[in-house]
């Protein structure tokens, strides 16, 4: 089954930043610890285009290979770590953020 494509205007800005800083994250380490691509594709076991694509900070891809590139080279503590207990235990007062309102005028408040 081909890959879902996402239309740009689907991922929020702040959310295409954030994967593009860790896409950038991963190139850079890799390069640093001296990994080729086709080695770190192997050793994620994913082809070298999916790799080209975490990279890129492509949205399409899946997030289970962004953290299993972060777990790979080391970084998955530092860039996506484990949530504070307090998300699973306490009601939240955090309100859902809808893609739709930063598009609302003032005026229909």
């Amino acid at each position: 089954m081909p890959n879902k494509l996402t239309p740009d205007e689907a991922v929020p800005t702040l959310v295409q930043e954030r994967l593009t800083l860790w896409g950038r994250c991963i190139r850079a380490q890799r390069l640093s610890q001296r990994i080729t691509s086709p080695a770190l594709a192997q050793r994620m076991s994913i082809s070298r285009a999916t790799l080209q694509r975490l990279e890129r900070g492509d949205p399409g891809a899946s997030a289970a290979n962004y953290l299993r590139a972060f777990f790979v080279l080391g970084l998955l503590d530092e860039l996506a770590p484990s949530p504070s207990k307090t998300l699973l235990t306490e009601p939240g007062v955090r309100r859902v953020v809808h893609a739709r309102s930063s598009m609302l005028d003032d005026d229909e408040f």
